[in-house]
């Protein structure tokens, strides 16, 4: 993973870290149920942020070094392992 994105992304691990640490406390002060929902509706979508950026680093760097190294075996693997973190992404 390159410096940038890994900076990135522990930043906003922190600030989601924060979000749960939030909801923990809304819940133990027994605020209104829709309002919890909502703030891990927000969570969940900074996490899939998170996922995005990680994922486009991988393809920007592991997927296109395996492209560009005419290795079919690590090819092949490469793509394989992204469909399948995709498909498990969806559920």
């Amino acid at each position: 993973m390159r410096d940038e994105i890994k900076t990135s992304c522990q930043k906003r691990l922190k600030r989601i870290e924060g979000q749960v640490r939030g909801l923990s406390e809304m819940i133990a002060a027994d605020r209104y149920c829709i309002d919890v929902v909502t703030q891990i509706a927000a969570a969940r979508a900074a996490l899939r942020r998170v996922e995005e950026e990680i994922l486009r680093d991988h393809v920007a760097h592991c997927v296109e070094h395996a492209i560009r190294s005419g290795n079919k075996a690590d090819q092949r693997r490469k793509i394989a392992e992204l469909m399948d973190v995709v498909s498990r992404a969806d559920r």
